[in-house]
């Protein structure tokens, strides 16, 4: 199926859902530091899904399965200083519009119109002046919202192609960065040859890559620190299609190419969460119950290894293991590596649902059924956190279920989290990056395969 027809099918779907006129904005560049420099343009993922190109200071308006384009044809100075680009015609035509006009004909369509906020300050503030409203989750921009989310939150084929392309380039990266382990002194030079895979096949990063061997930092995005031999090098890095669909995979892997023997037990432990809650996932799934199934393995597994005292039940209620697994086990993949984040809570959690206040809940990103055409990251883990061990009032809440002792001779164990995106079919689910090994051994191979 071409774009233009795959476009026309979603609008069509949008139109079953709401009976008002939609505009979306793609959005414009930022500035880094002044005019000129600015940072690469990221179009809206709202209107990417409907519009299927990245336009940059594009408008579309939405109206019972129709498009109309805006778009200013280019300056002279553009393409003196960007060269020739297409047509507004020419991406009309690309994109199944009904109509295309310049931007100055948009103060003619915004009557009982419905929005969503865009990325970036500059645009929101000409939606609202052009709007004369502000935008928010109220309303009919509330009803798009949750009209949006229902179609978003299920993939058609045209999106699951792209996601199996990024996730392609994806596996590439992560088997050139462990190849190139054993030669990398500092972590930058690791983050180097698994960017440098994905650059090559025309892609971006989904998000800022972390490449570390101080996995305890959740999100670190330093790449200065040594790497030594008894480091583990955990690697969070995906890629993102031109279109917009993002891949989000992390591997840790022994930065000698030969896991200790604590590392291994640990590492094993979260393997074996990831597998359970994989196994798990089949549509009418809760995935907050794939959530608590990783969290009662992590439990278990500390509790075999004497880390924790105690059975797993037990533990998982006291939130015990959020001590090594403070976050949630995954989150919806799609346009954005955190599908439709900036909808907040409106797209993680059920209508009805909020966010717990728990210390092992409160992360938890995705609270709903699963259903056929999600794509999911599941992504156990296991991190010692100073600012959650040396905690005074967490290490007397837990000092009766934590072995101090026994925890002191994981000490070459900073981080580990494997991460895998998984699709939910009709009667269970395929693991869209199983070409990327997780068992401990193959990944000694690929490390050591130089």
């Amino acid at each position: 199926m071409c774009l233009a027809d795959t476009l026309k099918l979603r609008r069509q779907k949008l139109a079953d859902l709401i009976h008002f006129p939609v505009l979306l904005w793609s959005g414009q560049r930022s500035s880094r530091n002044f005019r000129a420099n600015t940072f690469p343009f990221r179009a809206s993922s709202h209107f990417l899904y409907f519009a299927g190109l990245p336009l940059e200071n594009a408008v579309i308006c939405l109206e019972s399965g129709k498009l109309v384009l805006f778009m200013d044809k280019e300056s002279p100075a553009d393409a003196l200083w960007h060269g020739a680009s297409s047509t507004r015609e020419a991406v009309a035509a690309q994109i199944g519009a009904d109509a295309a006009y310049p931007l100055s004909k948009l103060a003619g369509f915004t009557e009982d119109v419905a929005t969503i906020a865009a990325p970036d300050p500059a645009t929101r503030l000409e939606q609202s002046n052009l709007l004369a409203r502000t935008v928010s989750a109220q309303g009919k921009d509330l009803e798009l919202t949750h009209a949006i989310v229902a179609l978003r939150s299920s993939h058609d084929a045209a999106a699951i192609a792209e996601i199996r392309s990024a996730i392609a380039v994806t596996i590439a990266a992560h088997k050139a960065g462990m190849v190139s382990t054993p030669n990398a002194s500092v972590e930058a030079q690791i983050r180097a040859a698994m960017e440098g895979v994905i650059l090559s096949h025309n892609m971006t990063c989904a998000y800022n890559s972390i490449v570390t061997v101080h996995g305890e930092v959740l999100h670190n995005e330093d790449y200065h620190h040594a790497v030594q031999p008894n480091d583990l090098v955990l690697a969070d890095v995906g890629a993102e299609t031109t279109t917009g669909w993002a891949s989000d995979v992390t591997r840790t892997w022994a930065a000698s190419g030969k896991f200790s023997p604590t590392q291994r037990s640990l590492y094993d432990v979260v393997l074996d969460a990831h597998d359970r809650a994989i196994a798990h996932i089949r549509p009418g799934v809760e995935y907050r119950d794939v959530h608590l199934l990783a969290c009662h393995a992590i439990a278990e597994g500390l509790a075999e290894l004497g880390i924790l005292r105690g059975n797993a039940e037990d533990l998982v209620e006291m939130d015990a293991h959020a001590l090594f697994f403070p976050h949630g086990v995954g989150h919806l993949l799609g346009l954005d590596v955190h599908d439709m984040e900036d909808l907040g809570d409106l797209a993680g959690y059920e209508a009805g649902r909020t966010r717990s206040d728990r210390f092992g809940l409160g992360y938890l990103r995705l609270d709903r059924p699963l259903q056929a055409g999600m794509v999911v990251t599941i992504e156990p883990g296991f991190y010692q956190v100073p600012a959650i061990l040396d905690d005074p009032e967490r290490r007397e809440t837990y000092r009766d279920v934590v072995n101090w002792d026994r925890l002191a001779d994981f000490s070459d164990v900073r981080g580990i989290r494997i991460e895998d995106d998984v699709l939910v079919t009709q009667t269970g689910s395929e693991v869209l990056t199983a070409a990327l090994p997780t068992d401990a051994d193959a990944i000694q191979e690929l490390v050591m395969s130089v």
